[in-house]
């Protein structure tokens, strides 16, 4: 089976869940799936920018990116962040090839129209998996940051989210897996909703249930289901260990999102 796991927030920053992970996905691999790990790093960003002494900003959950911010994700996210998971995997015998979307023009993106205007804030305008499949070739792990190269040459701040539904949809994947640092999506009650369909996403958002970063992370879902992707599933980095039966168990923690 073919999986991309999204991994971000609190998996990236603490070396427990790190660990957990990077031994779930070689459990992974050595069953005989195929698995692609995207990753974001907003945190780690965020504290570099910090350092630069530049104020990070958002808006509806996407990072405001002026050059400057854009060319230190650019050195966060592909360089350190990157090769961080490239070594996780490693320690636990897993070969792993980190890359960018901009590597293989695996990722093409376009300037996102906003309003405000977000800057450097792209999205997914094409892919080309062939470097995918040629990794997965050699029994490794594709691990790609969400930059991607735009059509003008620029490098462009991709919503890790939407990289990963990106990512499934153009590998044709089974199975699509967020890591989150929270345990899924809440109701209104403040409970996690173990099942969320399409249709109950507005009504959500309208509410303001869902609001923040789940709202990029809850579109990308969307987006994955309906190019395609059989299963999205939020799941809490605490709960790693669990990925290499997440299609053959029955698995409560985390969310699943349904089509219907």
């Amino acid at each position: 089976m073919k999986f991309v796991v999204k991994l971000g927030g609190a998996g990236l920053e603490n070396p427990k869940l790190l660990h957990a992970a990077g031994k779930a996905i070689a459990e992974m691999v050595a069953d005989g799936n195929q698995v692609a790990v995207v990753h974001g790093g907003g945190v780690q960003l965020t504290k570099t920018l910090a350092q630069l002494g530049k104020k990070s900003e958002f808006i509806s959950g996407l990072r405001v990116t002026d050059a400057e911010t854009r060319d230190a994700a650019l050195m966060v996210l592909a360089g350190r962040v990157n090769k961080s998971l490239v070594a996780s995997l490693a320690s636990h015998g897993q070969s792993a090839v980190g890359l960018s979307g901009g590597d293989g023009h695996v990722f093409r993106a376009r300037k996102k129209k906003t309003n405000p205007d977000l800057g450097f804030v792209g999205e997914i305008a094409a892919t080309d998996p062939r470097w995918l499949d040629a990794i997965w070739t050699m029994k490794a792990v594709p691990v790609i940051s969400s930059i991607a190269l735009g059509f003008d040459g620029e490098y462009y701040n991709v919503n890790a989210d939407e990289m990963a539904a990106a990512a499934a949809i153009a590998t044709k994947a089974d199975a699509l897996i967020f890591l989150t640092d929270v345990p899924g999506v809440k109701g209104a009650d403040g409970s996690v909703m173990r099942w969320v369909t399409l249709a109950q996403i507005p009504l959500l958002e309208k509410q303001q249930v869902i609001f923040g970063g789940m709202l990029p992370k809850l579109n990308a879902c969307r987006q994955a289901l309906l190019g395609g992707v059989k299963r999205v599933r939020i799941l809490p980095a605490e709960s790693a260990a669990l990925l290499p039966d997440i299609c053959s168990t029955r698995v409560n923690d985390g969310t699943e999102v349904m089509v219907a």
